[in-house]
């Protein structure tokens, strides 16, 4: 569920929309008119802002926090596909198909986001080709990005996967990473037993420390090196 909204001025939100990459080119009029439009609310940790399949009637600015979309298999099984920080948008691919979100968004913490109604965003666009442009570009950017991820699991050692894997997570979300090893496991695309395996190996060698269902990257530099190539931990 969606919780109250908070007091935010106009001015803040226009501050967060700012941020995004796509949005940033705006004029400061046309910032205030998206600030408008946009209405903040909360979640707290776990919280799901969408579901995969719900109606997409809602575009979304993170303002605080993190997000992460994922899918779950038949089984239940939760896989983890991408995560949003401050300032990056999600749920537009959806929104501008007008077909049913392909994912899940949940809150990773508490989290605050901007949503803006589809047809409002539509309705600003209308008349913004430019910023249109810039979406379009951006999705294609997510979607090279994407079948890249798709060719490098085809191609390379589980080792490889996994050390990309921790390296992507630590961009979004800082060297302390709030998962467990078989979350890690299910975002490498491979089983418990290989993550355990080699994220003990990791730890041996001080690339890596576990604390109660936390990893946190002490070497980055290493982790990096196991990634271009076969492991020398």
């Amino acid at each position: 569920m969606w919780k109250g909204l908070t007091s935010l001025q106009d001015t803040a939100k226009a501050q967060i929309i700012k941020q995004s990459f796509i949005l940033s080119g705006l004029s400061a009029e046309e910032l205030a008119e998206l600030a408008r439009l946009a209405i903040e609310r909360s979640f707290g940790e776990g919280e799901f802002i969408f579901w995969e399949g719900d109606t997409p009637d809602w575009f979304y600015i993170v303002a605080e926090g993190q997000v992460k979309a994922l899918k779950h298999s038949s089984s239940g099984k939760e896989f983890i596909i991408a995560f949003f920080g401050p300032g990056e948008m999600f749920g537009e691919v959806a929104v501008f198909e007008n077909k049913p979100y392909p994912a899940s968004a949940q809150a990773v913490a508490e989290t605050k986001v901007l949503g803006i109604k589809r047809e409002n965003l539509l309705a600003f666009l209308a008349s913004r080709p430019e910023v249109a442009l810039r979406i379009i570009n951006v999705l294609g950017g997510r979607l090279r990005e994407a079948q890249g991820r798709l060719r490098d699991f085809a191609g390379e050692r589980v080792e490889q996967r996994l050390a990309r894997t921790l390296l992507m997570l630590s961009a979004k979300l800082g060297y302390t990473l709030p998962f467990t090893r078989q979350e890690i496991a299910d975002m490498a695309g491979t089983t418990t037993e290989t993550a355990i395996r080699f994220m003990s190996r990791l730890k041996d060698g001080g690339i890596i420390r576990s604390v109660r269902g936390k990893t946190i990257i002490l070497d980055e530099t290493k982790l990096k090196l196991l990634s271009e190539g076969p492991p020398h931990v």
